[in-house]
């Protein structure tokens, strides 16, 4: 297979056809799969896969699995990737979805032309209940970027990334636990080449309070990346170490600021 596109979903029933429609309409003239992941959902979103694989013509590019067992985020992200055979490899999660129907082909084709590049990203729109807007990462992210980069702040968003599938196969074993498995997954391939950003919306990034990262607190998001970004700077070099080191005092230093101004004001109160 040339391209796989990877899905992992769990209970999105109210998004699930516009991710795998979005998914099916796209023109290209290499053969795509859909691997598609559902961790037992609890909802309707095993029939409405069914359903929607039934009715489209392009259902036969679908290769979907139902988990018996609901295995968690990062285990079945490793499932739905050691199913994927493509050369390359593209992610859309159950909840996002594509919204140009030449992405696939203008990223591949990117990548194709340029084997000095490993991964190839876009611009995207985000996506709340009241609104949607777009990222414009333009200002702060370059059309060309590095490992080294990118381990001062993750800029790439799941649904917009194609990349040359160099890991067949040697997803460390912490994948599996990671809680931020795109970001490793961005760092791992960002060792085997540079960087292209490409500055068109083509695709969609849902937020919503129930996803895992949204429906952290800010505190507990800051010592979840902690703990992630000290075991993910195990597994790359110096250089890399640094940098990531540098991200770890970032977020403790906000810990530091709240710390500080809680006990001025406390200090106020007591006066």
């Amino acid at each position: 297979m040339f391209v796989s596109v990877v899905m992992i979903t769990y209970n999105h029933s109210r998004y699930i056809k516009q991710a795998v429609e979005s998914i099916l309409s796209q023109h290209t003239d290499f053969e795509f799969e859909l691997v598609i992941s559902n961790d037992n959902s609890t909802d309707d979103t095993d029939a409405i896969i069914k359903e929607t694989i039934a009715s489209n013509p392009n259902g036969h590019k679908v290769k979907y699995y139902n988990n018996e067992i609901n295995l968690g985020m990062m285990p079945n992200s490793v499932a739905a990737l050691e199913k994927a055979s493509g050369k390359y490899i593209a992610l859309c999660e159950g909840d996002d979805y594509w919204c140009d129907d030449q992405k696939l082909s203008l990223q591949v084709d990117f990548l194709e032309a340029n084997p000095d590049f490993s991964i190839c990203f876009h611009n995207v729109y985000l996506l709340t209940d009241t609104e949607m807007k777009e990222d414009n990462p333009r200002k702060r992210i370059p059309e060309v970027s590095t490992i080294k980069d990118l381990a001062k702040n993750n800029y790439i968003h799941t649904p917009s990334v194609v990349y040359r599938n160099n890991l067949f196969g040697e997803l460390p074993k912490y994948f599996s636990e990671a809680p931020i498995g795109d970001y490793f997954l961005h760092m791992l391939n960002a060792q085997h080449g540079k960087i292209k950003y490409i500055d068109k919306l083509m695709s969609v990034y849902r937020i919503h309070n129930t996803s895992y990262w949204s429906s952290k607190k800010d505190a507990e998001q800051r010592v979840i990346m902690i703990n992630f970004l000290t075991k993910l700077k195990t597994y790359f070099d110096s250089d890399v170490q640094k940098i990531l080191n540098k991200q770890i005092l970032k977020i403790r230093s906000k810990d530091a600021s709240f710390f500080e101004k809680l006990n001025y004001k406390i200090k106020a109160l007591l006066q």
